[in-house]
């Protein structure tokens, strides 16, 4: 796992847990590369029955697969507006996020859950 030094974890006014970082990060710069866990598609349906249903990815070329992120990743939260972004690497078993913007120190880093960061559609789970 790679990732700035400044990142932290605490909790977030969207719910729950949010990652944060105590400096400024620059617009374009890696936030963290995340190793990934592939669940096999014919497992992911199991994890819609655990509490693991809201943490984990979509992963894999057909998206077919599912993806427990270790480090931060599965911590991010989403945003229709992202001041961050998420890249997978389906070979190399990681996912890349990177900030869109300036993030100012105390500022939630937030993903847009659909993985394109203009995205809008619905997510494979339902939000509360």
């Amino acid at each position: 796992m790679q990732q700035i030094p400044s990142l932290y974890i605490t909790d977030s006014d969207l719910g729950g847990r949010g990652v944060f970082s105590s400096s400024p990060i620059p617009k374009d710069s890696i936030i963290e590369i995340a190793p990934v866990l592939v669940i096999p598609g014919s497992q992911r349906l199991l994890l819609d029955k655990t509490i693991i249903h809201d943490y984990y990815y979509i992963w894999g070329q057909d998206d077919q697969q599912a993806a427990i992120l270790l480090g931060n990743g599965s911590i991010y939260n989403h945003s229709f507006a992202p001041n961050a972004e998420y890249r997978p690497d389906f070979e190399g078993q990681t996912m890349s996020f990177y900030a869109l913007q300036e993030i100012e120190a105390g500022i939630e880093i937030t993903v847009n859950y659909n993985g394109n960061p203009d995205g809008k559609g619905k997510f494979w789970f339902h939000e509360s």
